[in-house]
């Protein structure tokens, strides 16, 4: 008997090996790219927002440094994401359905009640519990609020000037150009230069509420990680607290100590940014992606369901078989039928998969010649 050896290359890999590790490397190259690229544009904007640096606070240039780094990575890993053939398939068929002339207005009005529903109200983490849904949405609406805040100021895009001639007021410069003015004393102002304050507060909340949940729902508690479910809290956590202290010490402490918490804060702050891209937070910027999923839902469901080959009722949408069945080659699985009734497996639905593993296994203990009524009532298709 001859021992058939799949063929080598010089580097000794097999051809679909060697093929995959080539298609791995030319993906890591393009992800790169796009990092390199948004991390230089973000980094121009930078420059030019501040008007060339003169409104850059170089106190905070670790902060900055730390979210070029985050923006790399981020950027880098969801290209990597976006690549894979499932994510890629989702990408380009979401949008492709969201711009089809046809459904322009019925998109247009879905998408309007999807960001409001889903985004700003939250309300798919609402159908788990209440208290998930509190604990989530204070969270990320306080973290929206601070990045609003934080980030434009960190960057020089945002800085004040007393007004000419009015010492007691503020006048608002954004990229350099002046905007509102306001009275240093008035309650604008009071909420403008408190709005970390307001935020912090929220997120504090918000992480109790879920460390409360976690430490008394025995389903969350049998599955939770630290890294997954507990660093993410404790980090939000200590830069509510460091930067709630850092406004007590100079309010009400006289700078007391402000040194040691500015550090304090930056590190917690700084170690968050460098490790966004690889937690739990990745899915922050993940969600966004979930809107076109749900167009091709939409209109995968409009344009024609199919069939099941084997029973007739309707599984799933045409398009989505179709892509199903276009990814999984891409991907090396071949599920095609030697069968009249169905070209490829995923023209059967679930429930008669199911019923197919059963007769199968039926017919492992009883052989069709010996049971010949029960293949003919039970066929496979």
């Amino acid at each position: 008997m001859t021992n058939i050896i799949p063929a080598r290359n010089v580097l000794g890999y097999p051809p679909v090996a060697m093929s995959a590790f080539l298609r791995m490397g030319i993906e890591r190259i393009r992800a790169a790219v796009w990092g390199v690229l948004f991390t230089a544009v973000l980094a121009a904007l930078i420059v030019i927002g501040s008007r060339n640096l003169a409104h850059f606070d170089a106190a905070l240039v670790g902060y900055t440094f730390a979210v070029l780094f985050a923006t790399f990575a981020i950027t880098y890993r969801y290209a990597m994401w976006l690549q894979r053939p499932p994510t890629a398939l989702y990408w380009r068929r979401g949008w492709q359905v969201f711009f089809r002339r046809r459904f322009a207005v019925r998109n247009a009005g879905n998408w309007v009640r999807r960001v409001v529903s889903d985004f700003a109200l939250n309300r798919f983490i609402a159908r788990r519990g209440a208290f998930r849904w509190l604990a989530h949405w204070l969270i990320m609406w306080g973290c929206v609020l601070a990045a609003l805040i934080t980030f434009p100021l960190v960057f020089g895009w945002i800085h004040f000037e007393t007004v000419p001639g009015k010492l007691d007021w503020y006048r608002t410069y954004l990229f350099g150009f002046p905007t509102m003015a306001f009275p240093v004393h008035s309650l604008p102002a009071f909420l403008i230069f408190h709005g970390l304050v307001w935020s912090a507060f929220a997120v504090i909340i918000g992480v109790m509420v879920a460390m409360r949940r976690r430490m008394r729902d025995h389903g969350a508690a049998a599955v939770q990680q630290f890294g997954e479910d507990f660093l993410p809290l404790i980090l939000l956590w200590a830069i509510s607290v460091t930067g709630l202290l850092l406004t007590a010490s100079y309010i009400w402490m006289d700078a007391y100590g402000y040194d040691f918490l500015a550090l304090l804060h930056a590190v917690t702050v700084i170690f968050t940014l460098l490790w966004l891209p690889f937690g739990k937070f990745f899915h922050i910027f993940q969600r966004p992606a979930q809107l076109g999923v749900s167009f091709y839902k939409d209109i995968g469901a409009l344009e024609g369901m199919a069939h099941c080959a084997r029973c007739g009722q309707e599984c799933a949408s045409q398009l989505h078989v179709d892509d199903l069945i276009e990814v999984e080659r891409r991907l090396g699985y071949r599920y095609e039928m030697n069968n009249p009734a169905a070209d490829h497996y995923q023209r059967i639905c679930p429930s008669c998969r199911r019923s197919m593993l059963a007769i199968a296994q039926g017919r492992i203990w009883n052989p069709p010649t010996e049971n010949a009524q029960f293949d003919n009532e039970y066929p496979s298709i």
